[in-house]
């Protein structure tokens, strides 16, 4: 009888085990590189914005590096789009993102810079407005998603950015319009005033009339 007991045990382990199993394998894996974090806070308020998605599992995030990762049931088909908008909505400001979906096929946002003609390059330097850290994240961003552009880098200091860029698919005013775009002033573009008041209390720099 104790016997049978034990076997029985068994058996029941090893069924859940396979539900397990068979759960994870219709799981979509998502992993973002997330700028801005900068405390035990930060990351709470990452993770309670995505557990909006229900059914979010695994949560994983390194603050130091900004490495966060997560899996989602692949029924849903969470899109790329969706999860770097709730990052945003977050506060902070999503890089490079990779979703390894339940049937091995691999999804990135990494922006394709093999076209650019790099006998062509100019170097641009422009004041853009701005207060901190995620200010730096955001704008480096909002720049290094324009085609053409090569290398990035803004100053918290000197509010100048500099950026190395194919002149014939990027202007400069291109580069501006794009700060502005989320949120962050330059000399010839002014943000929106509803983009601006959405930025996080931190990065509320002095805006010049």
């Amino acid at each position: 009888m104790k016997n049978i007991i034990i076997l029985i045990t068994i058996a029941i382990g090893l069924t859940a085990f396979a539900k397990a199993d068979a759960q994870n394998n219709n799981l979509d894996h998502f992993e973002i590189q997330v700028d801005g974090l900068g405390c035990p806070f930060c990351a709470y308020g990452l993770e309670k914005k995505f557990k909006e998605f229900k059914g979010i599992k695994n949560v994983e995030i390194q603050i130091e590096s900004g490495d966060f990762s997560f899996d989602y049931p692949s029924e849903k088909n969470l899109k790329m789009e969706a999860v770097l908008t709730q990052v945003e909505k977050a506060g902070y400001t999503p890089n490079e993102a990779t979703i390894t979906r339940a049937d091995g096929s691999v999804e990135t946002n990494a922006v394709d810079k093999a076209m650019v003609n790099k006998d062509n390059l100019a170097h641009s330097t422009l004041f853009v407005n701005g207060k901190c850290g995620m200010c730096k994240a955001r704008i480096e961003k909002a720049v290094s998603d324009l085609p053409g552009v090569q290398q990035v880098s803004w100053d918290v200091d000197s509010k100048m950015l500099k950026v190395t860029h194919d002149a014939d698919v990027t202007s400069e005013k291109q580069v501006a319009a794009a700060t502005a775009n989320v949120g962050h002033d330059t000399k010839t573009v002014r943000a929106d005033e509803s983009v601006y008041d959405a930025l996080p209390a931190c990065c509320h720099y002095k805006r010049t009339k």
